[in-house]
């Protein structure tokens, strides 16, 4: 059974052996979904669309310019078409009137003698139901084979010819990289007409032979399947199947990228290699030419991923949260390799855009990531991510494993404080964490601030935070007052306590410079728990 019903076909029952089409004979492939008997004037709110209309002509009798209207309202209306006896109430039809139904091609059927409007709209109501029934039965075999085909098929294609043979129209499918695809292929020209059809239904002008539904993947859009048919309007059966078929694609896609995922898991020993440095320029360009050569680096880093401890997450799990991962940034121009190691997912980023730009477009998916209920099967997960240098020369990507490791290290230590998840940023902690594996940190900062320290542990003071924040402040009084919301006289107070214990000088340039550093010395020590032991020492 076709999966519409026309005009035309609904020609073919019974009680319409004795008709005429006088007019809109170009219209009658129209769809027809119900059947209505009619005889009044205002209908353009009594109708949805693609309804054929039977009348005697009662409403407009001989009155041209209200059957003008009434004709008006069913091309407005989208009706499928117009069936008139002809006889008691309608003697002719107006030329106007057949001009009017030629312009837009609408249907106008005479039926030349008396007909039973009951029993036709029975007929065709039965009908109508039946092929309901019908294409219900259609969809079903339809999904069922198409579920079947998706075990053993290793190439979308075979998806878009199944749609395409079962149909009989043209399939556009438009992927994310703007890669459009023709089934079956059409020549240059025919493309253009396509595409500028395709493109005028995006904007608004909706076309009812085109339809298009999105396959998404993970959340995010990976392609557009679009139908198109020169010959009639898109039903609602065929708006079924497009579904049905967008949700295999995108079952498909998700498996090749999932054994995608897999092939590079096994490759993850040479990556290892690679991000440890063993590997010299001829060999990562071969490698690199072989896996992505579409791709042309203009610069990489490797970004360290913490998920404690990895072993309570299983295979599939971590696939899936590395094709997330990929998903995300793969959107902001970059191409990603993925390692295990112990605790640690370790990412290689290359970057395909500006370099100029790379870290705002990596902050842009940090975001994406952050705003998801983010889980890891069913571990709800915090992000540990230490993102090391860029570098542009990729035999040089073992120096930004190496600092990716230490962001991680730093932001341990630091865990109290909002740390950058780019070494870059890191800065003056930096120094500190180089500092503290070489020499005493700890005793280089009681020798600085000792006696602030001792003075708050005996008398509950706020001489630190004083500190800490006049400095913050420049030495503006009046600032500082207001940041630790006290009064001035409080702070004069305090900063004369300050003198006393630190020196007078304090402020002068080369001992304030030296006195913050200890302050970021102390902060990292106390929240790496060395506090305890500081305090002992200090008191």
């Amino acid at each position: 059974m076709s999966s519409y019903l026309t005009v035309k076909d609904l020609l073919q029952r019974k009680h319409f052996e004795n008709i005429e089409v006088v007019a809109g004979k170009e219209g009658l492939s129209r769809l027809v979904k119900w059947v209505h008997v009619v005889d009044v004037t205002k209908i353009r709110n009594l109708l949805n669309g693609n309804e054929l209309i039977l009348s005697t002509g009662l409403a407009w009798k001989e009155d041209k310019q209200l059957f003008l209207s009434v004709l008006e309202q069913l091309i407005e209306s989208q009706a499928a078409g117009l069936c008139i006896e002809i006889g008691t109430y309608t003697t002719f039809l107006p030329q106007e009137i057949i001009a009017l139904a030629d312009q837009h091609h609408f249907p106008i059927i005479l039926f030349k003698q008396e007909v039973p409007f009951v029993e036709i709209t029975q007929d065709i109501h039965t009908l109508l139901i039946n092929h309901q029934y019908q294409m219900i039965s259609d969809l079903e075999g339809y999904s069922q084979a198409l579920n079947k085909k998706l075990l053993t098929i290793e190439d979308h294609n075979e998806i878009l010819q199944f749609i395409q043979q079962y149909l009989k129209i043209q399939v556009i499918t438009i992927f994310s990289q703007n890669e459009i695809q023709f089934t079956p292929k059409v020549n240059e020209k025919e493309q253009g007409v396509l595409l500028n059809m395709i493109e005028d239904h995006a904007g608004g002008l909706a076309s009812p032979s085109v339809a298009s539904m999105p396959i998404q993947l993970l959340g995010d859009s990976k392609a557009e399947l679009i139908i198109y048919s020169k010959d009639r309007a898109i039903t609602d059966f065929d708006q079924l199947i497009l579904d049905r078929t967008a949700t295999a694609l995108a079952q498909f896609l998700l498996r090749k990228h999932y054994v995608e995922e897999k092939k590079q898991a096994e490759e993850s020993e040479w990556l290892m290699s690679w991000v440890e440095g063993e590997y010299s320029e001829e060999s990562i360009n071969e490698y690199l030419a072989y896996h992505i050569p579409a791709v042309k680096p203009k610069g990489a880093f490797v970004c360290l991923c913490k998920l404690d401890p990895l072993s309570q997450y299983s295979n599939v799990d971590l696939t899936y949260f590395k094709l997330y991962t990929r998903t995300i940034f793969e959107q902001q121009g970059f191409t990603l390799f993925s390692i295990e190691k112990r605790d640690s997912l370790i990412f290689v980023f290359l970057n395909k855009r500006n370099s100029t730009t790379w870290k705002q477009r990596i902050r842009e998916g940090i975001e994406k990531l952050v705003q998801q209920d983010f889980k890891v099967g069913k571990q709800k997960s915090k992000l540990v991510l230490g993102i090391g240098k860029y570098v542009e020369d990729l035999t040089n990507i073992n120096l930004s494993y190496q600092t990716a490791v230490e962001t991680i290290r730093i932001q341990n230590r630091c865990g109290q404080q909002e740390m950058s998840y780019f070494y870059d940023d890191l800065h003056i902690y930096r120094l500190i964490s180089h500092l503290n594996r070489h020499l005493d940190l700890n005793e280089i900062v009681l020798e600085y601030l000792e006696p602030v320290i001792c003075y708050d542990q005996k008398y509950n003071g706020k001489l630190m935070e004083t500190l800490k924040t006049y400095l913050a402040c420049n030495g503006s009084k009046q600032e500082t007052a207001k940041r630790l919301y006290v009064v001035r006289q409080t702070l004069y107070h305090r900063i004369e306590k300050l003198e006393k214990l630190l020196g007078s000088d304090f402020m002068n340039q080369e001992k304030r410079l030296a006195i913050e550093f200890m302050l970021h010395s102390y902060e990292f020590l106390l929240s790496s728990k060395h506090v305890k032991g500081m305090e002992q020492e200090s008191l």
